[in-house]
């Protein structure tokens, strides 16, 4: 199994929590040096905060371990394209590079409503690569999706 892979795998677990709690199923891991240093994923209506995406908590889990908000060093792993709130939390960690599952058309600002990372003249630059188990990504969001609008009627 690639390596690419194999740490999408443990952001698609961490994706599955927050679906099981009725959360949207976004999961992230930040590595450094080959070895998972945070998980998380999004826990917006378990704490009623709009800021807690997968991507932030994990950020603010890496700094504390690594005691640094620089994580220049580090890959960040994600089921879902980051909003621009999120890409902005990548550039402003210093995060060397994403690897993402699927592509957000709707509030995705890595590629594919707009390309935070890239488009720009920021002072650092997050490399990108996309379709990591792109189809496990997206059948996960779109069975919690649909599940969703089935209970709405």
């Amino acid at each position: 199994m690639q390596t690419a892979e194999k740490f999408m795998k443990q952001a698609l677990k961490e994706a599955q929590k927050a679906y099981e709690k009725e959360e949207i199923p976004v999961g992230a891991v930040i590595v450094k040096n080959n070895k998972i240093i945070a998980r998380a994923y999004n826990k917006k209506e378990e704490t009623n905060n709009p800021i807690n995406h997968a991507e932030i908590i994990a950020i603010q889990k890496a700094s504390k371990k690594l005691g640094s908000w620089r994580l220049t060093d580090c890959e960040m792993y994600v089921t879902l394209e980051p909003c621009s709130m999120c890409a902005g939390a990548l550039i402003q960690s210093r995060i060397k590079k994403i690897y993402i599952g699927t592509m957000d058309e709707k509030t995705g600002s890595c590629g594919s409503k707009l390309n935070l990372l890239e488009d720009y003249t920021f002072n650092h630059k997050v490399e990108i690569e996309t379709g990591i188990m792109q189809k496990e990504c997206e059948a996960l969001l779109k069975k919690f999706f649909k599940e969703l609008r089935n209970k709405k009627k």
